[in-house]
C-alpha cells in the first residue's frame, strides 16, 4: 500500500466527488480513479459507492478513513521530527478554534508564531467546540482552542487555560434589570437567544438548567456573538454568556450577575499522545505560555486568575 493511495483516498472521501478531489490534488481524474481502483483491489473491498452526482463511502471505506488519517498524520509527524532535529520547523499546523473565545488573542498568537516559524503553513478552522474536539480525535486537526462542558472522548486531552463566569444579558427595559443579581428560578419562562448546541457556552447553560431542574425555551439560535447581542438588544430574548462576551460593547444590552453561576472553561484540545510528537504544536504552545505569562514548560497550562 502506497502513501499516495491513502492521500488520494482521503481526498475523495472528504470531497465526496472524484472531479473535485482530482482538482485538489492537481491530478488527472483518470489517474485518480485508477489509483483508487488499485487500492480497492489490494484491500479486496470497494471503498466508494459511485453515482453521477455524489460519491459515498462504503462500510469498508468508513473503516479505512480514520486509519488513513492516522497513518498520514504519523508520516507528517515523522518528517517534522527529523526537521526539528535539524533546527528547522516546517510542514502544516492545523488549528481549530471556537469563535470569540476572547481569552486567547488568536490573530496575535498566530502572527507571532509565523514570524518565528515562517516555514510552517498555518491552517485554521472555526466551528463549535464539540465538532472541533472530534476533529482533533480524528487527526484532522493538530490542536484546537475550545470551550466545552463535556468530557473529552478517548484520544483527546483538554488542557485548561482560562475560566470565566456566565452572566445574564438582557434588554435595558427587561423586568430583571431592577435586581442586583438573578436567581435561576427567576429565568424560568423566559425566551432565550443562544448559540448552537456544539458551542461551549450553550453546553454550560443547558447543564446548569438541567441541574436546577428547570426547563427553558431557546427561541433564537445563532452562530456568532454579535447577532446574539443584537437580538437581545432588540428585546427578543435574554441570554447567558461568558463574562468576556457579556461586556462586549453594545449600547442596548444590560449585564447582570447570576447567583451560583457556572463557569465557562477555555482549553486546548490535544491528542492524548501530546504535542511532543508534533514540534509545530509544541512551538505554538510555548508561545501561548509566554503570551499568558506562564512558564514555557508548564504542563498542563494552569488556569490564569480571573480578574
Amino acid at each position: 500500500m502506497e502513501l499516495r493511495h491513502l492521500e488520494y483516498f482521503l481526498a475523495v472521501a472528504e470531497e465526496a466527488h472524484f472531479t473535485r478531489a482530482a482538482e485538489r490534488l492537481h491530478l488527472a481524474q483518470s489517474g485518480l480513479s485508477a489509483s483508487i481502483r488499485a487500492l480497492e483491489r489490494e484491500l479486496g473491498a470497494p471503498l466508494f459507492v459511485r453515482s453521477t452526482r455524489r460519491v459515498e463511502l462504503t462500510e469498508a471505506g468508513r473503516a479505512l478513513l480514520p486509519e488513513a488519517r492516522r497513518a498520514l498524520a504519523g508520516v507528517a509527524a515523522a518528517r517534522n521530527a527529523v526537521a526539528a532535529v535539524q533546527g528547522l520547523l516546517r510542514g502544516t499546523l492545523r488549528i481549530g478554534a471556537e469563535q470569540c473565545l476572547c481569552v486567547v488573542d488568536l490573530p496575535a498568537l498566530l502572527s507571532r508564531f509565523r514570524s518565528v516559524h515562517p516555514g510552517v503553513e498555518i491552517r485554521l478552522r472555526q466551528t463549535g467546540s464539540a465538532h472541533l474536539v472530534e476533529e482533533v480525535r480524528g487527526a484532522r486537526l493538530d490542536l484546537a482552542f475550545v470551550a466545552t462542558a463535556e468530557e473529552p472522548p478517548v484520544g483527546v486531552a483538554l488542557t485548561p487555560i482560562a475560566t470565566e463566569p456566565m452572566m445574564l444579558v438582557c434588554h435595558p427595559g427587561h423586568r430583571l434589570t431592577a435586581r442586583d443579581a438573578v436567581d435561576w428560578s427567576q429565568l424560568e419562562g423566559e425566551s432565550f437567544v443562544d448559540f448552537h448546541a456544539d458551542w461551549g457556552a450553550r453546553q454550560v447553560t443547558d447543564r446548569a438548567f438541567e441541574a436546577a431542574g428547570l426547563r427553558r425555551r431557546v427561541a433564537l439560535e445563532v452562530n456568532d456573538v454579535h447577532s446574539l447581542l443584537d437580538f437581545v438588544g432588540a428585546d427578543l430574548g435574554v441570554a447567558l454568556v461568558p463574562r468576556p462576551i457579556a461586556y462586549k460593547e453594545h449600547k442596548n444590552v444590560r449585564v447582570l450577575p447570576l447567583r451560583d453561576t457556572p463557569s465557562w472553561r477555555v482549553s486546548v484540545a490535544l491528542p492524548t499522545d501530546g504535542p511532543a510528537n508534533n514540534p509545530a504544536s509544541r512551538a505554538l504552545l510555548d508561545i501561548l505560555g509566554e503570551c499568558l505569562a506562564l512558564p514555557a514548560d508548564a504542563s498542563p497550562l494552569p488556569v490564569p486568575a480571573t480578574p
